[in-house]
């Protein structure tokens, strides 16, 4: 897949999500950003790293909506905000958690950017999603559900994403945005369950479409 020039994430976006990682709802976003060299696409493997092995098992799915920008925006209004999105894809924030929270000075942005820890699907038309705020999302791994919720439950919308993300930044074309996943991510669970090689993620968006990734390493 090509690279888009920047991938903006949303952290937290979830209430249940915020509280399975022990943190409380934001009051503001909680942005960061994502390698653009890390997007693969349906069907290619996420392969876990030689660096992520020190620490143990650590790598991470979380199941996404991502919103795809086909021009510059930058102060957007409402109106302007939603007229530049161009697609909608179903996406994978894989996260390796100890480089997220200790390995880089309590930056995510390096636990969120090996290579290959960006699956997405093809992107649908914007037009085909009437409402990014009414879609369900089910995250499984091998089988079994892990993930299940609507995007009705974000606590920032698409919209308000937009709007505050372009004040006095420009969000090229091309840029993707990762709106935040819900609750039921491997480092939530009792024990954890994080990926290991042979497993297989699948993540399915209503009316969005579907990935599905092995894992490897």
């Amino acid at each position: 897949m090509t690279p888009p020039p920047a991938i903006l994430c949303i952290g937290r976006n979830y209430e249940a999500h915020a509280a399975e990682m022990g943190a409380s709802a934001p009051d503001a976003p909680t942005v960061f950003m994502k390698n653009p060299a890390s997007v693969i696409a349906n069907g290619e493997p996420i392969v876990i790293p030689g660096i992520c092995n020190a620490q143990g098992p650590e790598v991470d799915y979380e199941g996404e909506l991502a919103v795809i920008l086909d021009q510059d925006l930058r102060n957007a209004t409402p109106e302007t905000a939603m007229a530049a999105v161009g697609g909608y894809a179903v996406a994978n924030d894989v996260s390796a958690r100890w480089w997220q929270k200790k390995g880089s000075g309590g930056q995510w942005i390096r636990g969120k950017s090996f290579d290959t820890f960006c699956p997405m699907s093809t992107p649908v038309p914007a037009a085909s999603i009437p409402d990014p705020q009414s879609l369900q999302l089910v995250t499984r791994l091998n089988g079994d559900v892990m993930q299940e919720a609507s995007t009705a439950d974000m606590i920032f919308g698409v919209q308000d994403l937009l709007v505050d993300l372009s004040r006095d930044m420009t969000l090229l074309a091309g840029t993707v945005l990762l709106t935040g996943t819900p609750a039921g991510v491997g480092a939530g669970r009792t024990p954890p369950r994080f990926l290991q090689d042979g497993d297989v993620v699948e993540i399915e968006i209503e009316r969005v479409g579907s990935l599905s990734n092995p894992v490897t390493g």
